[in-house]
């Protein structure tokens, strides 16, 4: 009866029989299983040629994703995977990555970085950044234009490209964009007793502590986090590179997502915010065919596009 009342508040179009029963993370026992899942490969829905590199001395594993036709050089996406920064893959966002290289004719490059808990803070980000400078230094060999390199994720990988583009600013390197898809932006979400609802399918209050406390090695505390580990937690947002960030309203993340746009603006940087009613964490994932969820995702390639296409 609880479900059938919280799925009242879905969208008509993003409603599905699975959503009371998908099981998020929430514990070292589930996300066993859940990590089984996570590291299926997911049909891209275009062709493209998907490559395995190995980057650095640890041989941290990526996936380059490129069409079979396409001039040279090309912009480049660095792709962070979702998955509560304790699960997930690269070849589980080919359902993301395929349309990116095809629509955007980029050369998408997704890491296949450390996870939480086994290697908490800055394992993941370390991971990112190395990639980051790889696809910078094998630009010529990438077909790569340095020049035109964007970052975006989801859920964990939006958090993880915020950060990024934190990083990357502080340390001179440039980029010309940051798509974040309802992303994990700060750790004090899961100290509220009350989220207005939301966050009741696909990503709760118990999964998101339990990747939080996963990725910094310790439970959230409002007083303080390390340094890039929680995007929303920095002061000084100036200078960072144009931003899209989309998100549900039922979403669990919605309220952080919608104030970092609203920093990210009040602070110089051109950002899109796009909410979507009705709509709960990861939906365009599980009813990509809605016509809310195609336009939420042409939103996103639209941002890409404007940014990495011009000269």
């Amino acid at each position: 009866m609880s479900a059938r009342e919280d799925l009242a508040a879905v969208s008509p179009e993003l409603r599905r029989a699975v959503l009371p029963f998908v099981t998020p993370p929430g514990n070292a026992r589930i996300l066993r299983v859940n990590r089984f899942v996570a590291r299926l490969t997911t049909p891209s829905g275009c062709e493209v040629e998907t490559a395995e590199r190995f980057v650095g001395d640890g041989g941290l594993r990526v996936v380059v994703t490129t069409t079979h036709d396409g001039g040279s050089p090309r912009p480049a996406v660095l792709w962070i995977h979702g998955g509560g920064y304790v699960l997930g893959s690269p070849q589980f966002e080919g359902f993301l990555t395929g349309p990116i290289a095809c629509e955007i004719g980029a050369v998408v490059v997704s890491p296949d970085y450390r996870l939480a808990p086994e290697h908490p803070y800055p394992a993941a980000l370390d991971d990112c950044m190395a990639t980051l400078r790889w696809m910078r230094d094998h630009a010529d060999e990438l077909g790569i234009d340095p020049g035109r390199v964007a970052v975006g994720g989801a859920s964990a990988g939006g958090g993880l490209s915020a950060a990024v583009a934190q990083r990357s600013h502080d340390e001179g390197i440039s980029l010309r964009a940051q798509v974040l898809v309802y992303p994990m932006l700060d750790d004090r979400t899961v100290l509220r007793a009350d989220h207005a609802g939301r966050g009741r399918f696909m990503w709760t209050p118990a999964s998101s502590r339990f990747g939080w406390t996963s990725y910094l090695g310790r439970e959230p505390r409002m007083s303080d986090a390390p340094e890039y580990a929680v995007p929303a937690r920095r002061e000084q947002l100036e200078g960072l590179a144009p931003a899209w960030i989309g998100v549900g309203d039922l979403d669990l993340l919605y309220d952080e997502d919608v104030a970092y746009a609203g920093r990210l603006r009040a602070a110089g940087v051109p950002c899109e915010l796009v909410t979507v009613p009705g709509m709960y964490h990861a939906a365009d994932g599980l009813a990509p065919k809605a016509p809310s969820m195609q336009r939420f995702r042409a939103s996103m390639l639209d941002h890409l596009r404007t940014y990495l296409q011009a000269s």
